[in-house]
């Protein structure tokens, strides 16, 4: 009786049809021909665990992994093919955009009828209305239908009623992806207010940083099957580890595009053979650790003498920012003549880039820096994953120190 929700052995199928009848004509057609079989899709398979309450609970995993799925069986909006949802207490719910909302309504009769659909009395919404609307910052459009509302307004609206209602459950799907940045901290006040009274929150959200932040554990859903459970640290560390090595995966198979015409050109006087991302023992990487050393490495030929040449490196953000464009000539590096193979290294000892996923270029030019021997323009790809830095906005780390003091008066 301490759980306040419980999946035991939950599978849902959907029943995905071939051919959908449009017309009458079609309609009366398709019961003269035989029925095509219908293909079955599972969206959860077999998945068990329960939420105690005063717990907070967040559900991961990639798109279509079956979270929201999870979260409809828990709100009753959908039943479960085999298995048992059970929930104790009363549930408030922010699914989908706008969900239990009627657009031809105002926000204020909205906000009647969703205290009315939680059995609460219109003289109990009466004496929440103000802090509803002064949560939401909606005064101005309380009496506009819904249906004119921006998604910004929907979601404000939504969660200020549904944290006002007192729950005993609280469930968001992604309620955080939307708002601009002042919304966002104060609905993660209110989520906070909520778990120190000891409701139970069930989180949703792929900003994994706030799940590790929010919750207490954690389950991670994969194609509908349970991958992990259990404390969150250790439930995000699988999912990244797992996420890491679909990463690697996805771009070994885009090394053949140092093949491509239109982002490789030069004289090939010399010839970078290949350029790799080294860790600390020397391993090829392809994902990377905001901080870990990092070392890039050049591999060149030269099909005769060259003199001074000059060895350079561009790192991109994938939104197309240069980020950094260091080479050996601006770094004091003499490099007389190259012939035959060779090896030209930059050592990071702390990578400053954070989450995200970028692009690397790497040249060989002669002296003035003009005449191109290879250049290889971001054909390099790798991803940067950033698990509890002290810094997480942004493409790159300052690495400064923070201090405080008091002023002394008089």
């Amino acid at each position: 009786m301490n759980a306040a929700i419980e999946f035991d052995d939950v599978s849902k199928r959907f029943v995905l049809q071939r051919e959908r009848p449009v017309t009458i004509r079609e309609r009366i057609s398709g019961l003269l021909r035989p029925r095509t079989v219908a293909d079955e899709f599972w969206a959860l398979r077999n998945v068990s665990f329960s939420v105690a309450r005063g717990e907070s609970f967040g559900l991961i995993g990639h798109n279509g992994a079956g979270k929201s799925t999870a979260l409809k069986l828990m709100t009753r909006i959908l039943e479960p093919t085999s298995g048992r949802v059970r929930l104790r207490g009363r549930v408030a719910a922010l699914l989908e955009l706008g969900s239990g909302f009627h657009p031809e309504l105002s926000g204020r009769d909205n906000i009647f009828l969703y205290g009315s659909l939680m059995g609460l009395s219109r003289r109990e919404m009466a004496a929440r209305l103000d802090e509803i609307v002064a949560f939401a910052d909606m005064a101005d459009f309380l009496d506009l239908q819904v249906k004119y509302y921006s998604s910004g307004m929907y979601t404000r609206l939504a969660f200020a009623v549904a944290t006002a209602v007192d729950p005993d459950i609280l469930i968001t799907d992604e309620v955080l992806a939307v708002g601009d940045e002042s919304f966002q901290r104060k609905c993660m006040d209110r989520i906070l207010t909520f778990r120190h009274m000891g409701k139970t929150i069930i989180f949703v959200s792929h900003a994994l940083d706030t799940v590790r932040t929010l919750c207490d554990r954690a389950v991670w859903l994969d194609h509908g099957i349970v991958r992990a459970l259990g404390a969150t640290g250790e439930v995000i560390d699988a999912y990244l580890a797992e996420v890491n090595r679909r990463e690697r995966e996805a771009l070994a198979q885009h090394e053949t595009l140092v093949a491509d015409p239109n982002r490789r050109f030069g004289t090939r006087e010399i010839e970078i053979t290949g350029v790799e991302l080294l860790d600390a023992h020397g391993v090829a990487r392809v994902v990377i650790h905001t901080g870990a050393p990092l070392t890039i490495r050049i591999r060149y030929r030269a099909c005769r003498a060259v003199p001074r040449p000059v060895f350079g490196l561009a790192i991109h953000h994938e939104s197309g920012i240069l980020l950094a464009g260091p080479n050996t000539l601006f770094a004091g590096l003499d490099i007389p003549a190259v012939q035959g193979e060779g090896i030209v290294e930059m050592r990071i000892a702390a990578l400053p880039l954070l989450a995200g996923r970028y692009f690397l270029s790497a040249a060989a030019y002669d002296e003035t820096m003009l005449h191109a021997y290879d250049h290889h323009d971001r054909l390099y790809r790798f991803t940067v994953q950033n698990e509890g830095g002290r810094e997480r906005f942004g493409a790159m780390t300052l690495g400064g120190v923070w201090s405080w003091r008091e002023e002394v008066e008089g």
